[in-house]
């Protein structure tokens, strides 16, 4: 191993699932070496999703071991490469792929286990190694902290709006709520030609959407039937051509309403619960006419694919204006559960 990279490096594991005070912090771990297809990341930045969230919290449904290093979402710059890598070299600037095995295609049963930070080792370290071919190169426009948000809610808004039904100028999204992947959708979307219909629950946040280039904006507090005023606001009333769906039980009911016939509602969280007396059902969907789609991230051929979307479209990540230290995880957790933040959560790595 070079002298310039040292022996040990601080490194967050998950031990149990008693919330975040199941994060551990090891300011000693050892730096591994990469073995032949691998390569050895510095990482520089990484960035939070739901998902870490609710790991801890043993809240999470897709596979997760215990003692897992934390994080799917990282950037950094390669350090050592195994002898038979070809993809990389010293002084490559990659971004982590989400689920390491998901090249291109469809999921299978063996690529849904290889989640990084739920089954392979994640981010939130300042070290780690990956095969060369779970790593895209990182967009020459975008710093590491905005780099660093890509792997998880980026190629989900991707998959959502290109993987079933390719979303073309002149098409209608539905976005909900201001995290990483509505945020990602309103990019996306302005930049495809599209007309973005955005909710949210305060006026601050509305402003801010509308900055973002969303066209209509509805405060779902004020506005419950926001499904019907939706398809009220698209071309002959006939409804949105693709709703990025992350509240749940709680808010599909008014997406159905929403969707126009044939259109998609991709599937991608259930941050308003998964309780409701009124869970809509296959029928609902039936009456509706539309495509109803789960989505686990995305594959690498996506994701290179969005990054020169991203570098062509001059498009710049939401960053939330609070970015923590590595060793102040547990406060960023903190931040993010509370809703406290605005696009993405990020972690400066040093």
């Amino acid at each position: 191993m070079s002298a310039s990279i040292p022996k040990t490096n601080k490194v967050w594991t998950v031990e149990g699932m008693d919330g975040f005070e199941s994060l551990k912090l090891n300011r000693e771990a050892p730096v591994p070496q990469p073995s032949d297809y691998e390569v050895l990341v510095k990482f520089h930045a990484a960035s939070l999703n739901y998902r870490d969230l609710i790991i801890p919290k043993g809240m999470y449904p897709f596979p997760q071991k215990d003692g897992v290093i934390p994080g799917s979402d990282g950037a950094g710059e390669v350090v050592a490469v195994g002898p038979k890598v070809t993809r990389f070299q010293v002084g490559s600037k990659v971004v982590t792929l989400f689920n390491q095995g998901h090249i291109g295609g469809s999921l299978d049963s063996q690529t849904v286990a290889t989640g990084v930070g739920g089954v392979i080792n994640g981010t939130l370290r300042q070290y780690g190694t990956f095969n060369e071919s779970g790593l895209v190169t990182m967009p020459e426009s975008l710093s590491y902290l905005q780099a660093s948000t890509l792997s998880c809610a980026a190629v989900t808004t991707w998959n959502a709006l290109y993987g079933l039904k390719p979303l073309v100028p002149g098409d209608v999204v539905l976005t909900q709520g201001t995290g990483g992947v509505s945020i990602f959708a309103v990019q996306f979307a302005k930049a495809a030609g599209a007309t973005v219909i955005a909710t949210t629950s305060s006026s601050k946040k509305a402003e801010v959407l509308k900055g973002l280039g969303a066209d209509h904006v509805l405060n779902y507090r004020e506005t419950s039937d926001w499904g019907d005023k939706a398809k009220a606001l698209t071309p002959n009333s006939e409804g949105v051509s693709h709703i990025i769906e992350v509240g749940g039980p709680k808010t599909m009911t008014q997406s159905l309403k929403a969707i126009k016939i044939d259109g998609v509602i991709s599937i991608i969280g259930f941050l308003g619960g998964v309780k409701d007396e009124q869970q809509p059902g296959f029928l609902d969907c039936l009456n509706s006419i539309c495509a109803v789609r789960g989505i686990y991230v995305g594959s690498r051929i996506q994701f290179e694919e969005m990054n020169r979307a991203i570098e062509g479209n001059k498009i710049k990540p939401v960053v939330d204006e609070k970015v923590f230290g590595l060793e102040e995880l547990k406060e960023a957790y903190q931040y993010m559960w509370d809703q406290k933040h605005f696009g993405k959560v990020t972690i400066k790595i040093e």
